[in-house]
């Protein structure tokens, strides 16, 4: 075959890799710290074809032995709160300190751009230069579980790596507040001074998400504010159930700019990661959110399957027209779509 010879319209490189990668040198290679095989690995797991599903399956299946190993970190903020920057001084510091460090990003909102991470990694120049981090862009949606899976994925990917601190950042709001909860041990909550106006527009559920609050920004002329306002947010703190059980949330400040309080912050989620794991209630989220993990791709599975049957799309839009028309029940149109789907016949 000619050099020459041009390849199909849509066909790339990086898929016909993907079909060539033997999932037992890939894991072997990962658990090795080899940082060419993370990534194939990760894109493996991101991809939304059929083809690649197994293979992923295949080679998370040789990793599971070794992941696990980390502590989780989520870390969402208000809009200004300087997460990009917090994040790479927190990063470096746990660099510093001899941990290997990835960061992750989850925006369900976004299939598109990737999330802000795309951008922030260029912000966060510093710890992607640093050998010791490893910063991946949000995967997009799809299906199979889509950014839950994904990110979840590439998570346990990392931990079989050898990266023991996994930052797992938000990147969208509302949705991804509770996504990352739900897939971290422990969750921070980075807002600004002025806790008074800010509060009013927080919603408490997103606060009672948080097992530390941080007021960053600590610097300069806004200092004593953000003291004041650590007091404001402690205050309403006690009032509120705890994330974690056995654990009192609590504000403190920082400034990553100046690199004040990270040493603090750090420690918190050290004693936090002690007390858990003493108690027990550590390993009990985790198998918590694995039973999720299964539930939620189960229902997942179940409605992409439901969406593609043949007989589902030929029936939907006669039944959608229906209901919508106001000559039928919903309840009714749906009885009918899962006998449709279930080859019911009577």
């Amino acid at each position: 075959m000619s050099k020459n010879r041009q390849r199909k319209p849509g066909v790339s490189l990086k898929k016909r890799n993907l079909r060539k990668l033997d999932p037992a040198a890939l894991a072997s290679d990962i658990k090795a710290g080899d940082r060419t095989a993370l990534a194939k690995g990760i894109t493996l797991v991101e991809s939304n074809a059929e083809h690649d599903f197994q293979t992923a399956q295949t080679l998370l299946q040789k990793l599971l032995a070794d992941s696990g190993r980390s502590i989780r970190i989520g870390i969402t903020g208000v809009p200004g709160a300087g997460k990009s920057t917090f994040i790479e001084s927190f990063g470096s510091y746990l660099c510093h300190l001899g941990h290997k460090v990835a960061v992750l990003a989850v925006d369900p909102t976004s299939s598109l751009t990737g999330g802000s991470i795309l951008g922030d990694k260029t912000r966060m120049e510093k710890l992607a230069r640093n050998p010791r981090a490893f910063i991946r862009p949000s995967p997009s949606g799809g299906k199979l579980g889509g950014v839950h899976r994904k990110t979840r994925e590439t998570m346990l990917l990392c931990e079989a790596s050898g990266f023991d601190v996994i930052l797992v950042e938000t990147v969208g709001v509302g949705q991804s507040e509770v996504i990352v909860r739900d897939m971290v041990d422990f969750f921070m909550l980075l807002v600004l001074t002025g806790a008074g106006d800010e509060l009013q527009g927080m919603k408490k559920g997103i606060m009672e998400l948080a097992d530390a609050v941080i007021v960053n920004k600590a610097d300069g002329l806004n200092e004593q504010s953000a003291k004041k306002t650590k007091e404001e947010y402690n205050r309403i703190l006690h009032f509120l159930q705890p994330a974690t059980k056995g654990w009192q949330t609590a504000a403190m400040t920082s400034s990553a700019l100046q690199n004040k309080g990270i040493d603090e912050i750090w420690k918190t989620i050290s004693a936090f990661e002690s007390l858990t794991k003493k108690s027990g209630v550590f390993d009990e989220r985790r198998r918590f959110q694995t039973k999720e993990w299964l539930n939620d791709m189960i229902i997942d599975q179940l409605q992409a399957n439901f969406f593609h049957n043949p007989a589902i799309k030929n029936l939907l839009p006669k039944v959608e027209n229906e209901v919508i028309s106001g000559n039928r029940p919903v309840a009714s149109g749906v009885e009918e779509l899962f006998k449709a789907f279930f080859g019911d016949k009577n």
